[in-house]
């Protein structure tokens, strides 16, 4: 396999193109679901963030868009090819979620600990889903920790509405059976829809 330079001198996916073929080191798969407004994805899937493939294809289910760019070298996947989430902007990934009102991004994370750190914009969701996994006894953290995934570039938040959810799982939780519950939670966290925010009533002052 070619050496390749360090992902992390890419601007964007147009430098990692130039760096890298597809079928040879990069797959990427788009599964839509016209009747979803909801997109599940895995920027650093296949061998960048192992798991996470896996864990975002079981997400969706049958019934949400999908979208996975996996690393299939043989070696140095996450040197390679790890785009980081705010310069992600491959074309193919823009298109889908780009009618989503909903996106997860499923990422992975070092940590021996099995914990879930959610980000993102869509503050209700991310509690909600945070509310899911901690009833199924999986820690969850919303904040203080060093993916708060809040940059509007971030590709968790370049869905319709400008924000979604990223969800990254330290080594434990990508492994079965730990992954087949976070998989489960999530699941149930997107059964029904979020209630729209209603704003306070005002109250009349007197003149």
């Amino acid at each position: 396999m070619p050496d390749s330079p360090d992902a992390r001198t890419f601007r964007n996916f147009a430098d990692l193109a130039r760096a890298h073929v597809r079928g040879r080191d990069y797959e990427i798969t788009v599964r839509r679901r016209h009747d979803s407004p909801i997109a599940v994805i895995a920027p650093h899937g296949g061998e960048i963030e192992d798991g996470t493939s896996e864990i975002a294809t079981a997400i969706a289910g049958h019934e949400h868009n999908l979208y996975l760019f996996e690393g299939v070298r043989a070696s140095r996947n996450y040197f390679s090819l790890h785009l980081t989430s705010h310069l992600f902007d491959e074309p193919e990934c823009l298109g889908l979620i780009s009618a989503c009102a909903t996106v997860i991004a499923i990422h992975g994370c070092a940590g021996a600990e099995p914990k879930v750190l959610l980000g993102g914009r869509d503050t209700a969701l991310r509690d909600r889903l945070a509310g899911a996994l901690l009833a199924m006894q999986i820690g969850a953290e919303t904040g203080g920790h060093r993916f708060p995934a809040t940059q509007v570039t971030n590709i968790c938040n370049r869905g319709a509405r400008e924000q979604g959810v990223q969800i990254e799982l330290t080594d434990p939780l990508r492994r079965f059976p730990a992954a087949a519950t976070v998989v489960e939670a999530t699941r149930a966290a997107l059964a029904h829809p979020l209630e729209p925010r209603r704003e306070s009533p005002r109250v009349a002052r007197p003149a």
